[in-house]
């Protein structure tokens, strides 16, 4: 393994064409230009500088190693200044993984936030429901992950996480405008038990139908889609009910839809989750904290 401080050292060299020139272009005195120049020798096994009387030449492998000099020490100049542009936020990559409430509110908030300032940043969006979502985080191949618990189920998260919790977001109830719990302000999830239901993903399933038992009854599942907009257009043709998050409110584009609140109130705890050494990624560690204000700034879900 070559020094790149002799690397650098020996270009100078070369380019001045002697011990001294080099010695006063780098500010070093000439005894430490013949010490590393034997140290570099050394490393290569052979002689690189010939002398005939005053003057100095390269050897075959001088002349081998000079070809290389330039480019190498071109190529950590061209890292150096990739490391000085991610330490200093003028680039970098973040890989987000986001559910789709997540994906549709939180992300594109705080990636705007993130362009203004930091143009050179570049997020690449993944879509992914809890738990397979945390898994993608563990295997690699996001960095980022942003999902949802619910305090009622027991669930496992990787020890390899962290959790970075962001807001805890109340549980709604979409019925069809014309519908007369539509009237109230707050609805009783149990007032809801012969109603026909609309389910979401496993997760938000899984939870629903947890809440259900514990008022004491087996909802009427009429219907089941991860899509969000799918929901809305069953629910505005009076086809059934849904219970949804509350961040589903900031997109909710039917105006035949009116979302409630449950009374007692219930909620989901929404986190980003990261593996605990990317918290040193520059990049990364700013994407969460674009993410935090965002999150900070919604009052009431």
């Amino acid at each position: 393994m070559f020094d790149s401080r002799h690397i650098r050292t020996f270009h100078e060299v070369v380019r001045t064409g002697s011990y001294s020139a080099a010695a006063r272009s780098l500010g070093y005195t000439q005894p430490a230009i013949t010490q590393q120049m034997k140290a570099l020798e050394r490393a290569v096994g052979t002689p690189l500088f010939l002398r005939a009387g005053r003057r100095m030449r390269l050897t075959e492998a001088g002349e081998a190693l000079s070809r290389h000099a330039g480019a190498i020490l071109g190529s950590m100049e061209a890292a150096r200044q990739q490391m000085a542009a991610l330490t200093r936020l003028r680039a970098g990559r973040v890989r987000v993984c986001a559910f789709p409430s997540a994906g549709a509110t939180l992300v594109p908030e705080a990636l705007a936030r993130l362009a203004a300032d930091h143009p050179g940043v570049r997020v690449e969006l993944q879509e992914s429901e809890p738990p397979e979502s945390l898994d993608r985080v563990v295997r690699g191949e996001c960095d980022i992950t942003l999902a949802f618990t619910y305090p009622g189920l027991r669930e496992q998260v990787p020890d390899e996480l962290v959790e970075i919790p962001l807001l805890e977001d109340q549980l709604t109830v979409l019925l069809p405008t014309g519908h007369p719990m539509a009237r109230r302000r707050a609805v009783r999830l149990a007032e809801l038990a012969d109603e026909r239901w609309i389910a979401g993903c496993l997760r938000c399933r899984t939870n629903f139908l947890h809440e259900c038992a514990e008022l004491g009854f087996a909802p009427d599942i009429v219907f089941t889609t991860d899509d969000n907009l799918v929901v809305q257009s069953l629910v505005a043709e009076g086809l059934g009910i849904a219970m949804m998050p509350g961040l589903v409110l900031s997109f909710l584009v039917h105006r035949k839809v009116t979302g409630r609140a449950l009374d007692p109130a219930a909620r989901r705890q929404v986190s980003a989750y990261v593996l605990r050494e990317h918290l040193r990624i520059p990049a990364t560690a700013l994407v969460l904290r674009e993410l935090e204000a965002v999150a900070a700034n919604r009052t009431g879900c």
